[in-house]
Formats: C-alpha cells, structure tokens, sequence
C-alpha cells in the first residue's frame, strides 16, 4: 500500500510538471517570439510547400508577430474532431501528447458570438477559458464547375442532373444529400478533402465540387485553366451561408489579444492583407467589424 501510495504521488508530481503554462504578455515579449497555432496541411490557409511554410494564415502570422517586434514560432495542430477540442489541446490546458506546450495565439477561430458563448448541457460555458476576438476574413461556401460539361449554376437544382464532389462529412456533404428533399444525393460523392473532390472534376469523374470559397479560390488558382469557374448562386434552405474568421487566446491574456487587434486594423486599414490573400488567389471580403477602419484608409482620414 505504502509503495501505491508513492506511485500516484510520483505520477501527480510528473503532472504537474508537465502541466501546461500560459505565457502572460510580458513573457511573451521577453521570449522574443510569438508562438502562433495554424492547421497543419489545410491550404491555402496554412500547410508547407517544398519544406517552407505557405499560406494566407501563415504570412499573417508573420506579419501579427512583426507588429509586436517579436520572431515567429509556428505550432503546428491537427484539427481535433471539434474546435472545442483544439481550444483545449492548444490554448488553455494542453494536448495529452505534449501537455507543456501552448499557443500564444490561435487562428482560424470563428467569431461568433452564439459558439464563444455556447453552454453545454450542465449550462456551464464550454469556452469560458478562451477569448475570440479580432475577425480577419469573412467565409462562405462556393461551388466550382467545368463549364466544358456544366456550362453555368443558375441553380444547385442543376445538381439533380450533374454529379458534384463534397468533402465527406462536411455541411456541403450534408446540404448536397439531403436539400430539396433528399433529390440530388444520387449525384452527390464524397471525397476526403475538397482538392480531391476537385481533382475528381478535373478528371471528369464529377462536374462540380464545392466547399469553402478560400479553399475553391486556391484550387482554381492553381488549376490555371480557364474552363473551370466559380459559380455565383446561393444556397437555399442551407440556413448560414456566411461567417467570419477571427483569432483566440486565454482569457486571462487579454492584452496580448487587444495588441494583435491593433497590428489587425492596421493590416486591414493599409491594404496588406488583402494582399496576402490575392497572392493566393483568394477574394478577399472585409469583417462587419473593420468595414469603417477601411472607409477610413479610402476617404484619407
């Protein structure tokens, strides 16, 4: 017994060494870098290209951290089965594999007040340990067609005739199956991430594919061909067709989140990010919340 005891108090003490630290502000700036989470393999937002990091996420990263004068340190994660998850894995307790490490900051967070303040079924918040804030894109879905057998979209109806790629288990997979009773699920497949599905149309195997309009745009982009197009349709009885993408952080470091806001306003302000994104191809929409900051930078004020 005497022995067990010794045991659990030796695996405690090994937890609590391996417990995760946030770093507060000043650490941050004493460490002389800023370590920032981006997804792993997720172009165009953020994934490695010839051993060198690429992406819209990844050059902003770069650019928050030149605002602060600190260096870069990328944390690489793979998204979880829920952004719950990598809330808690990389931002306020830490990932069982690698307990002691955390990000400073974490992007690709969507900024939405319902998810930040979501209960779970206890009533308790199930975010309280994070602060969303600073939106820096606006996403929505969008559909890609080869116009050589699709010609135009003037409606997803024309996906009870043609056959169209979604990633599986995505809301276009879920939407495509079930929209307008279930009538285009025959022609609906599924692949494991939407550049299959878009390889599958430039194979012929399907006609269209669609997913995210940052991912559809980075896709065409680097097609290069003139024949495949994006479609400019909406999507009826989807419900939420657009949203916006911000950043998080511990809740207790908020004043590093009210300085990356300020390095935000001036990217979006000075035109720089916009930039960013049409090095990718990207359209790039402003966030509801930083539309004044660039009527602003137009009118000269």
């Amino acid at each position: 017994m005497r022995l067990l005891i010794l045991v659990l108090c030796s695996l405690l003490t090994l937890g609590q060494v391996a417990q995760a630290q946030v770093r507060p502000f000043d650490d941050i700036v004493a460490s002389g870098a800023l370590r920032v989470a981006v997804y792993e393999n997720f172009p165009p937002y953020s994934f490695q290209q010839d051993g060198q990091p690429r992406g819209v996420d990844v050059e902003l990263a770069q650019k928050l951290a030149d605002s602060q004068g600190l260096k870069l340190e990328l944390l690489w994660i793979a998204a979880g089965e829920k952004l719950d998850d990598d809330l808690r894995n990389f931002i306020w307790k830490g990932h069982y594999l690698r307990p002691e490490v955390l990000a400073d900051v974490m992007l690709r967070v969507p900024y939405d007040r319902n998810y930040a303040f979501k209960r779970n079924e206890l009533g308790e918040l199930v975010n309280e340990r994070v602060v969303m804030f600073a939106p820096y894109q606006r996403e929505c879905w969008q559909v890609a067609h080869d116009t050589r057998r699709l010609k135009e979209v003037p409606s997803v109806a024309v996906f009870g005739y043609h056959p169209i790629g979604v990633e599986l288990e995505s809301v276009p997979s879920f939407y495509m199956s079930s929209v307008f009773g279930g009538r285009m699920s025959r022609n609906t497949r599924h692949y494991p991430s939407p550049p299959q599905a878009f390889a599958a149309m430039r194979e012929g195997k399907v006609d269209a594919v669609m997913a995210m309009r940052g991912e559809i745009d980075w896709l065409l982009h680097e097609a290069h061909d003139p024949q495949l197009k994006a479609a400019a349709n909406a999507y009826p009885e989807m419900g939420r067709q657009q949203w916006d993408i911000g950043m998080a952080v511990h809740e207790s470091n908020r004043q590093l989140a009210y300085a990356l806001e300020g390095g935000l306003e001036e990217l979006i302000g000075s035109g720089e990010l916009a930039a960013i994104y049409a090095r990718y191809g990207l359209r790039y929409e402003v966030p509801e919340l930083y539309e004044g900051e660039v009527q602003a930078q137009t009118h000269g004020e």
